[in-house]
């Protein structure tokens, strides 16, 4: 399997241009970035608040890095130590050395990064590919997980033909002029379209060829095996899975686990009601 990189130096350098800019724009405050390594690559990961054992630690989803979590950095960082992961294999400022084959080598990968930064009880919050990689990670290697926010996660249904047009509609929708994109948004239900700094960014990022594996459905032994405190916070309307299927797994196989269906929230959960993913957050990180 190969890697995640950019096809050539001018998409690398057209990429990490828009980066930079919108990290300075995005990010509340100085930018504390720390560069990981790992058996996978160096993981770029940027902390707000003072260090600690117990940090809350974001995970983007597919095609996406910290920059996605722009808006999570103050409120939590008022609270508690954050640092978002920009995920090796995906666009941003990590950089991938060698490939990830499946869920085992994301829980290590995972496991090397918390290792890196000193956390033995994180709170890891994961949003759908990054919630598939927070599930395998303490699958397996628990221990260093005291507590998992779960947003709109992978792994529970294979992507079907509504999510790829779902995807797909979203991205059109982003290339759109910005006057148009409030009613586009909810025609296609997806909010995220609305952040235009990051449908800049992911038209920078064209140039990425991504060589993650997909994010398989777990099976009920494995999800038996997640025994922290875990909240999945799942759209009403998503594309991805069936909420209410999802909800009732959830609840049958894992006594440690909380699942809540967000009314009129779809795949886009993050940005469709980013007051409530905060809040559920913060209340998950026992804050």
């Amino acid at each position: 399997m190969s890697i995640g990189e950019f096809r050539n130096d001018k998409s690398r350098e057209r990429f990490h241009a828009v980066y930079g800019r919108l990290l300075g724009r995005l990010w509340p405050g100085a930018t504390d970035p720390l560069d990981l390594p790992t058996s996978f690559g160096t993981t770029r990961v940027h902390r707000a608040g003072p260090p600690c054992s117990d940090p809350v630690v974001l995970l983007s989803g597919a095609n996406g890095n910290s920059l996605m979590w722009h808006r999570y950095i103050e409120p939590i960082a008022r609270r508690r130590t954050v640092i978002a992961v920009d995920t090796v294999g995906e666009p941003g400022a990590s950089v991938q050395s060698a490939p990830l084959t499946g869920a085992e080598d994301g829980a290590r990968w995972l496991e090397e990064v918390l290792t890196g930064l000193e956390a033995t009880a994180a709170h890891v919050v994961g949003c759908s590919y990054g919630g598939w990689l927070a599930l395998g990670h303490q699958m397996h290697h628990p221990g260093r997980t005291a507590a998992l926010t779960l947003v709109e996660p992978a792994g529970f249904e294979d992507p079907g033909r509504r999510f790829y047009v779902w995807l797909v509609a979203g991205g059109l929708a982003g290339m759109a002029p910005r006057a148009l994109r409030p009613w586009l948004a909810r025609r296609v239900g997806n909010s995220a379209i609305l952040e235009a700094e990051l449908m800049e960014l992911g038209r920078a990022s064209v140039g990425f060829r991504r060589a993650l594996p997909p994010a398989r459905v777990f099976s009920d032994e494995e999800l038996r095996r997640v025994r922290v405190p875990a909240l999945f916070l799942l759209g009403e309307r998503s594309t991805l899975h069936d909420a209410r299927e999802v909800a009732e797994r959830v609840r049958a196989l894992m006594p440690t686990a909380e699942a809540e269906i967000v009314p009129g929230a779809g795949h886009a959960l993050p940005t469709d009601d980013p007051e409530l993913v905060v809040a559920r957050i913060l209340r998950g990180a026992a804050v």
